[in-house]
């Protein structure tokens, strides 16, 4: 029995298609990093679609900006910002400017503090 296609019909994993012009043009097109500063507390945070996929893993809900922002910024980061005072609202403040920096339309990701 030869193992070659003669039909014209496709069997499933014949085409392997590439994605990395595709992704390339996608992560070129994202937005810079954005440099914030906070009670004096100075930060850079990406643009949300530029995070790595194990932030996921590490957070279990990327829905939650707040959980994903402490994970960005790091255990030292974040002691800084409870050295400050920093509340929830003031969170919620710097997690919706985030979003709108990051190109997200409202209602992709939101701003929130449940974990």
């Amino acid at each position: 029995m030869s193992t070659t296609n003669t039909s014209k019909k496709k069997n499933p994993g014949t085409e392997r298609v590439s994605l990395d012009s595709l992704v390339q043009q996608k992560r070129d097109a994202l937005p810079d990093p954005t440099d914030y500063e906070l009670f004096g507390v100075e930060f850079t945070l990406p643009p949300m679609r530029a995070l790595p996929w194990e932030i996921q893993e590490k957070v279990g809900d990327l829905s939650d900006t707040i959980a994903v922002m402490g994970e960005v910024l790091g255990p030292d980061k974040v002691k800084e910002l409870y050295g400050v005072g920093i509340q929830l609202g003031d969170l919620e403040v710097l997690a919706l400017d985030w979003q709108k920096r990051s190109g997200l339309e409202s209602g992709e990701s939101r701003a929130s503090s449940s974990s």
